[in-house]
């Protein structure tokens, strides 16, 4: 019998179960023991796994024992067997994850000051976390950089990757673009464009989905790092909905607390963790890195409406909604209601377009309305 207070599946799926850390858990065919162990509430470490990707077990983090495997596993790329009996904590695991994370350590930065200037570091976080070694000494990167790229938006530090290849995997897998791949062989591996050339030059959308997933922060956004904007860690994250388009991608405003007089700034935009918005935490370029009109000086922040010398003059919603109503009445009383045309915008909802189409038929009765993203 299967423990019901375990998690659940959904009602129809016929179960196996395995038996992790002790515990009975029923699960799915073709569900890893990654996945198993994530919907029942069971660390397992990782580096280079990505739900939307395709498993890779390059990192090798996420190794667990399994009885009658010779060799720990990667809990990612495994799929999980009726009856298996997995264990993601013991002597042996503890000490493969501390002697792993060292040595991935002995070529990187342990600096936070130096290895996070934008995102947190994933390998830095899980060091501390599981106690790894800081003592087995230091080796400079062989990693080639591309510093010269003189794309505006994305940034590679090659001090602080680690070869795990999210990054080209979520171009090639997600976006479809291939834009960049992995460079060069060994310790001289590399994240690397065709012939080195400038992101500009390549297929790259400038999506910015390499730099969501990178787990140290080595892909990064320039702009922050050009305007000296604090570590991720110490700013506020707001969520918000993208207003380029009608698509309504869900995205985190990442606002530094302090700045404009303590008023606050947008600092940066990341996305929301994959899996827990419509957009599965996808982005485009705008989305992620068009984000200057927030705070920049022409934005209209108060209503305008021209007073009798024609000059564009600050007033109140009330009054300009009421001298826009005027307009529009004035128009259709001297010149008829077809001389009205409504155009409405992308950037606006569904439910706000449809609201446009409502005003012009029901309010002022033309069928002249428009909208920019029709075909």
């Amino acid at each position: 019998m299967i423990d019901r207070n375990q998690p659940d599946l959904p009602d129809g799926v016929a179960t196996r179960a395995l038996e992790l850390n002790g515990r009975r858990i029923p699960f799915q065919a073709g569900e890893t023991i990654l996945e198993v162990a994530q919907r029942a509430a069971v660390e397992i470490p990782t580096l280079c796994h990505d739900p939307r990707l395709e498993p890779a077990g390059a990192c090798r983090t996420c190794l667990v024992e399994v009885d009658g495997q010779r060799r720990l596993v990667p809990a990612c790329k495994t799929p999980a067997a009726d009856g298996d009996k997995v264990r993601t904590e013991s002597e042996r695991v503890d000490r493969h994850r501390k002697t792993l994370l060292a040595l991935y350590l002995t070529d990187h930065p342990k600096d936070r000051a130096v290895a996070e200037r934008g995102a947190p570091n994933e390998l830095l976080d899980m060091a501390d976390r599981y106690d790894a070694p800081r003592n087995w000494g230091s080796m400079t990167s062989s990693r080639e950089s591309r510093n010269g790229d003189r794309n505006p938006y994305i940034h590679f530090n090659a001090e602080t990757c680690i070869s795990c290849a999210r990054c080209t995997r979520y171009c090639d897998e997600v976006e479809g673009v291939s834009a960049i791949t992995l460079a060069n062989r060994g310790a001289h591996t590399t994240i690397s464009t065709v012939e080195s050339l400038s992101l500009l030059d390549t297929t790259c959308e400038m999506c910015g989905g390499c730099v969501d997933v990178c787990p140290t922060g080595a892909m990064g956004e320039k702009m922050p790092l050009t305007r000296h904007a604090k570590p991720e860690r110490e700013l506020t994250k707001v969520r918000s909905t993208c207003n380029f388009c009608g698509v309504g991608c869900q995205l985190d405003l990442n606002v530094d607390p302090e700045a404009e007089n303590g008023h606050g700034r947008v600092v940066k935009v990341t996305s929301p963790p994959a899996g827990t918005t419509t957009n599965d935490g996808n982005l485009c370029v705008k989305g992620r890195f068009a984000y200057d009109f927030i705070h920049h000086e022409d934005r209209l922040t108060m209503p305008l409406v021209r007073d009798e010398s024609g000059e564009l003059v600050e007033t109140s919603w009330e009054n300009a909604l009421a001298v826009a109503a005027a307009g529009l009445q004035g128009v259709a009383e001297r010149h008829g209601k077809d001389a009205l045309g409504f155009v409405s915008s992308s950037r606006c909802t569904m439910e706000e377009n449809y609201l446009i189409q409502k005003l012009a038929r029901a309010v002022y009765g033309t069928n002249n309305i428009h909208q920019c993203a029709a075909t």
